[in-house]
């Protein structure tokens, strides 16, 4: 474990490689598992508001599911998460040649609102759990994502380096800069994945 300001952070992120393949995986990462995006409480607002804007980039079902269950839930561990579609897909997937993207994202993308997505969807596969003194930040690993690790390992991009811009959006540049520069003076006493 490596300790920057209030954060712990697994070796995982500097020795593990990992780099998203859509054209695989088609935003699997989207559409399955148990639970919505975990969201911050400051997201739960920004969802509410840009709301009336990504509504009509939605898929009926999704408008429906928004419409009926809110833009964010509690889920059975009681934390606030996006909604899903039918159990499955977050009700802000949609879907070009067959990839699930995020709407909240294409709508940023646009230049129509200023919120790119939830942070927990930006920074995946880092996880973070709060604690009330530090915040653990790992790597999960997740079957599904197979074809990332083996594009990460070809590209030879650790799981930091591909989530450098969503770090930098959560903890800072200084941090990140940080933890590159941990990255390097471990780099040579750390077994690479």
């Amino acid at each position: 474990m490596l300790e920057i300001g209030k954060t712990i952070i697994s070796l995982d992120l500097i020795r593990c490689k990992f780099s998203c393949d859509l054209d695989i995986c088609k935003g699997a990462c989207c559409v399955m598992g148990d639970s919505g995006a975990p969201l911050e409480a400051d997201e739960v607002r920004i969802l509410d508001e840009i709301y009336p804007v990504i509504r009509p980039y939605l898929r009926k079902e999704s408008a429906l599911t928004i419409e009926e269950q809110g833009t964010s839930v509690v889920d059975i561990e009681e934390d606030t998460v996006t909604p899903l579609n039918s159990g499955m897909e977050c009700a802000y997937v949609v879907y070009e040649d067959g990839i699930a993207l995020c709407v909240i994202e294409k709508a940023f993308n646009l230049g129509l609102i200023p919120f790119r997505k939830p942070v927990s969807c930006h920074l995946y596969p880092v996880r973070i759990k709060k604690y009330q003194r530090f915040d653990a930040v790992n790597y999960d690993r997740w079957d599904i994502c197979s074809p990332a690790v083996t594009k990460g390992k070809q590209d030879e991009t650790p799981v930091f380096v591909f989530a450098k811009t969503a770090l930098t959006r959560k903890y800072g540049e200084e941090w990140v800069d940080m933890l590159g520069t941990a990255a390097n003076d471990l780099a040579d006493t750390i077994p690479q994945e």
